[in-house]
């Protein structure tokens, strides 16, 4: 059995044009593209994952030159669109993150904060809780497989060796980091407006009896009724996620339509 180059070349392209992507989004993503996943596991799972979507995917270019610049701007082009579509995840990660740095300063707890063994920063307490949440809920409704398979539809939607990302889509998502400020402050905004309130009555409460000195014990009953108050708010926490989630999954579908050819 005799096997030319040419044949050498196909077999090498067709698995590696989807490893560029795949690894990029994995390395990417949260979870699985944080410190906690040693880069050996996350380079095994990505050539796992190639080889099983394979042979689902379309016709694969041939590569006729492996140095050729042509070349080397496809594996651009393939790393850059994987590495967008595990970034667009992290918005939905980094929403809750705000949002519990927000209730946390208000409450009196900006202080507590411990380093993030995912990323390595220092992040609130809250912070860190309602991220590890976010995370739970994501392996539990099955998140990682829907990325999954937003990912094996992307190479339908966006083949390899097709034109890059829409103009229009590459600003959508741009836009995306105003999106991650105004969902942060809504998911934080019943709790600190519970919280200004307390602060609001134990201000009333010094201006009309100064000499009881009410902010002695204002700020530990403040962080008990932020505690109170976030746990109170648990039982929205699926809601929120859910809303959350869903306005995420849309703006990666909207980065996988088709861009226009002519």
């Amino acid at each position: 059995m005799q096997i030319d180059l040419t044949q050498i070349e196909h077999a090498v392209a067709l698995f590696l044009w989807p490893l560029f992507r795949i690894a990029s989004m994995l390395m990417a993503m949260p979870i699985i593209g944080t410190r906690l996943v040693p880069m050996r596991v996350r380079l095994g799972l990505a050539l796992a994952l190639t080889v099983v979507l394979v042979p689902v995917l379309p016709p694969m270019p041939a590569v006729t030159d492996g140095l050729a610049p042509a070349t080397w701007i496809e594996i651009g082009k393939q790393v850059l669109i994987g590495s967008l579509l595990g970034f667009t995840l992290n918005i939905l990660m980094e929403t809750f993150v705000l949002g519990g740095q927000m209730i946390a300063n208000q409450m009196g707890l900006g202080f507590a904060s411990m380093t993030d063994p995912a990323n390595g920063t220092s992040v609130v307490v809250l912070g860190q809780f309602y991220l590890m949440l976010v995370m739970l809920m994501f392996l539990a409704m099955d998140g990682h497989l829907a990325m999954i398979e937003i990912l094996a539809r992307s190479f339908v939607v966006l083949p390899v060796g097709a034109p890059l990302f829409d103009m229009d889509n590459l600003w959508r998502l741009a836009l995306a980091g105003g999106w991650l400020f105004s969902a942060g402050v809504l998911m934080a905004l019943p709790a600190v407006t519970a919280l200004l309130v307390v602060n609001f009555a134990f201000g009333i409460m010094t201006k009309a009896a100064p000499q009881l000195n009410i902010f002695a014990i204002g700020f530990p009953f403040t962080m008990l009724m932020g505690i109170f108050i976030v746990w109170a708010s648990l039982g929205g926490f699926l809601g929120q996620y859910d809303t959350f989630s869903r306005n995420v999954l849309e703006l990666i579908s909207s980065l996988l339509e088709a861009p226009p050819h002519g």
